[in-house]
């Protein structure tokens, strides 16, 4: 099993490359400012939109969806970084988001 660093939605600097791996829906609904959505279903084929230039941090609702992308892509040789509470942390936390909860 590969590592990756999880952090909590407060350490994600502002301006981070933010990945929301929910399905679209989900994402519209709400999500965190800033984030940009590239779903779960299609990491495999896309994950090389991302700028390896910078860090990847990936969001889900509450942190598991994310922590499967970040194991799936570590393992693939990209460093990521799982927001371990998510978007419901993210929102508890006081930050930023787009859209309401449903």
């Amino acid at each position: 099993m590969s590592d990756f660093e999880t952090v909590t939605p407060t350490e994600v600097p502002e301006g981070a490359q933010l990945i929301d791996i929910r399905e679209p829906d989900e994402f519209n609904q709400w999500h965190a400012k800033g984030a940009t959505n590239l779903p779960l279903s299609e990491l495999q084929s896309r994950y090389g939109e991302f700028d390896l230039d910078r860090d990847v941090y990936l969001i889900c609702l509450s942190g598991g969806r994310s922590a499967k992308a970040a194991q799936w892509l570590e393992m693939n040789g990209i460093d990521t970084i799982n927001v371990g509470s998510g978007t419901i942390g993210w929102r508890d936390a006081g930050l930023p988001i787009v859209g309401t909860e449903g």
